[in-house]
């Protein structure tokens, strides 16, 4: 197609997420108390999407104070036995929220999961190993039934240690893998020392997602040498839904825009940013009207690129793509000396070493000054490589020391692998620089 019929594909995407954000409104109103709080006396009869800036937000605070005070989630549509999905998030900040869908909401889950899915090419005669522990937590159940929706064997491996599901996977013959970044490096690390040859095994895709790793270079490249195999990121949140998937290029997350309308924010004037700006991702789902969130602030801090009409003329997708995928958190973003660090930069640099295994960085206070400190198991023993390519790239001097390997956390879940203790007193063990 020529260039005119490629910027109409926009035009009729946008259309599209017109018409189902209005009946997403129908739908919703006035049974969802929490929306018909938010827009009582409001105008909702959209004209476009730049409408939505007089809208108010939706706060995770907004939701997690409705399920305390219910024990339901704030934002259903209905009564709670319309609901046939019970799951919650991974409480890495505080006290897991409940998030419930309906039948019908778990259908555009899937609809989600199988765009996803398909950018892998992941379908009949795939065998794909789940590497979760199935707790409560969405990501990995949606993730499950999607590969079932996609017709491919769908291998469960909770409650089984990380050597497990190696031998799992070999005596399965298993062709695609969906863990976090952080596990797939460490199941390759349990490999290695048990004398498993990953790249031998059947596994053409890995796909990462609970981190921002998969849409950082180094942290991609690790992966794809451990396992023989292309690296695809997802993006998501349990109360949003899947909202993202990675560009096969490897240049970042794409949103799902036929599913999800985006929205970026300035981080310090909560404008709205500029193309290649660091923003705030907010996000409003186009369906999943049991437990819709409209203009919800995520606290992702992104980076977003649009198409330009020469990219879709030669096929790209039409979609809003974030260079990088996620920063990081606009709650974990560090300001050290008035550098603001993200810890995907962090990751990007430490990754880049692969004689590096695992690794802790604590910022703390010394004499009113802040400092960084970084514990890293490296199987060379040479600390001080690291401290000069840090210094380069982040400008500050960061204090580095080599630790027994194996003695810092693993994670099979999402990586916390940054300490911010300036709130404590005392002192800090000498590390090398």
């Amino acid at each position: 197609m020529d260039s005119a019929s490629h910027a109409l594909s926009r035009s009729r995407l946008d259309r599209l997420k017109l018409e189902r954000l209005r009946a997403l409104l129908s739908a919703i109103l006035p049974g969802n108390t929490l929306y018909a709080a938010k827009f009582a006396g409001r105008d909702l009869a959209i004209e476009s999407f730049a409408d939505l800036v007089h809208w108010p937000f939706t706060l995770k605070e907004d939701l997690v104070a409705g399920a305390a005070a219910s024990g339901r989630p704030a934002n259903l549509t209905y009564a709670t036995e319309n609901y046939v999905r019970c799951h919650q998030t991974s409480g890495t900040r505080g006290r897991p929220l409940p998030v419930f869908d309906t039948a019908a909401d778990w259908v555009w889950w899937m609809d989600c999961w199988r765009e996803i899915l398909g950018r892998a090419a992941v379908g009949p005669g795939d065998r794909v190993l789940v590497a979760s522990s199935f707790g409560p937590f969405l990501g990995f159940w949606s993730g499950f039934e999607g590969v079932l929706a996609r017709g491919a064997m769908a291998i469960p491996t909770g409650g089984m240690s990380t050597l497990a599901r190696l031998e799992m996977a070999r005596s399965l013959s298993a062709t695609v893998l969906l863990a976090t970044p952080s596990y797939a490096l460490h199941l390759a690390e349990v490999a290695t020392e048990n004398g498993i040859h990953l790249p031998s095994l059947p596994i053409r895709q890995v796909i990462v997602a609970g981190e921002p790793g998969g849409s950082i270079p180094s942290v991609r490249a690790r992966i794809a040498a451990a396992w023989g195999a292309d690296v695809l990121d997802h993006a998501g949140a349990s109360e949003v839904g899947p909202w993202g998937v990675g560009d096969r290029q490897g240049r970042g997350v794409e949103v799902l825009e036929p599913w999800f309308h985006p929205e970026f924010i300035a981080i310090d004037t909560g404008r709205p940013a500029a193309p290649g700006e660091v923003s705030e991702l907010v996000l409003t789902t186009l369906g999943r009207c049991g437990a819709p969130v409209i203009r919800y602030r995520t606290g992702d801090l992104v980076r977003p690129a649009w198409p330009t009409s020469d990219e879709i003329a030669a096929g790209e997708s039409p979609w809003v793509r974030l260079e990088g995928g996620i920063l990081g958190r606009a709650d974990d973003m560090l300001v050290v000396r008035g550098v603001n660090i993200f810890p995907a930069a962090i990751d990007g640099i430490i990754r880049g070493f692969p004689e590096v295994a695992e690794y802790r960085l604590t910022v703390f206070s010394r004499e009113s000054l802040d400092e960084l400190a970084l514990e890293i198991e490296d199987q060379r023993d040479d600390p001080a490589r690291v401290a000069r390519e840090l210094a380069v790239r982040l400008g500050l001097r960061v204090g580095v020391t080599a630790v027994s390997a194996g003695s810092l956390p693993r994670f099979e879940g999402k990586g916390r692998r940054i300490v911010d203790r300036r709130s404590d007193r005392g002192e800090h063990p000498r590390t090398h620089a």
